[in-house]
């Protein structure tokens, strides 16, 4: 019997698709200043604030800061969509800083040998 051997994530897995990016709204402000606005914002700094200190209209930095990742304040999940208590056996079963498929992969081959 073969041994199970995934395949690593694609380039550009992860990043904002071209469509989604097709329907988001444009910004009068360049990627630089949309990431300052939100680094403020987590700061805890009004829009209103932001805009001043950044010299654009409000309605622009609000533009930015709408496209921001809230934090969920409960997860029930972790990363690999799967509960906590799943998460955190995959997280001590890791090798040093080994990336979290290849983890998956390597305890997925030890289960398929032991049948």
């Amino acid at each position: 019997m073969s041994g199970f051997k995934g395949k690593a994530p694609g380039a550009g897995s992860g990043e904002m698709s071209l469509r989604t990016q097709a329907l988001r709204p444009s910004i009068a402000m360049d990627a630089r200043e949309a990431t300052k606005a939100r680094k403020m914002r987590r700061a805890g700094a009004e829009p209103a604030d932001i805009a001043l200190t950044l010299g654009v209209p409000v309605e622009e930095v609000e533009k930015a800061l709408v496209q921001m990742r809230s934090p969920r304040p409960e997860t029930t999940r972790g990363t690999l969509n799967v509960t906590l208590a799943a998460h955190r056996m995959i997280m001590l079963e890791r090798v040093g800083d080994e990336p979290i498929w290849q983890t998956i992969d390597r305890m997925l081959d030890e289960l398929l040998r032991r049948r």
